[in-house]
Formats: C-alpha cells, structure tokens, sequence
C-alpha cells in the first residue's frame, strides 16, 4: 500500500466513523428511541473497519492459504475473548508457521 492509498483508505474510515455518529446529533434534536437505528448506528463504524481490515489480512502475505490461517487463527483467539495484543501475536505466529511449514513442503 502506498501513501496515497492509506490516505484515502483513513479518509474513509474518519467519515465513516465520524459522520455516522455525528449526522444525527446535528439532524434530530431528540434522543433516537427506535432500536433498530440505534443498533445501526453503533455497529456501522465496525462494520465498515471490518470490510476495510478482512482483505488486507488475506493479502497479506504472498499464499492466500497462510494469510487465511492468520486470520482464523486470529478469530479464534479473539472469540476466546482475549486481549488484541494476545489475538496480533497469535495470528502473526500462526501466519509465521504456516508460511515456513508451506516452505519446507
């Protein structure tokens, strides 16, 4: 990625995280009672960093088999409610192995 990629790719982010949230604060003057906008609102910015982080992890590395192991390797950890530091490292490890057992095979 280069710079003029990570600039457009962090513009999307801002607005998607920010104007979402901000949008009906400015638009409506009461508190939004309605469940389902209120669940839409508080999971578009994760939905959206989502979208944006999943490919990145699965072309991370040269073998789409490897990087599709960090990243399960990473959902698993993270399901088991770990810490993301916990979750970055294990996924990394397990991007490392699989890339040096594919090496030796």
């Amino acid at each position: 990625m280069n710079n003029h990629e990570f600039w457009i790719y962090l513009g999307i982010m801002a607005l998607s995280t920010y104007l979402i949230r901000a949008i009906p604060f400015v638009l409506l003057r009461k508190k939004i009672r309605n469940p389902f906008i209120r669940s839409f609102l508080y999971y578009i910015p994760y939905t959206v960093l989502t979208v944006m982080t999943v490919p990145g992890a699965l072309y991370a590395t040269g073998h789409a088999l490897t990087a599709a192991a960090g990243l399960i390797a990473a959902v698993f950890i993270a399901a088991k409610g770990k810490s993301l530091t916990v979750v970055a490292a294990g996924a990394c490890l397990c991007t490392f192995v699989s890339e040096l057992m594919l090496t030796i095979l």
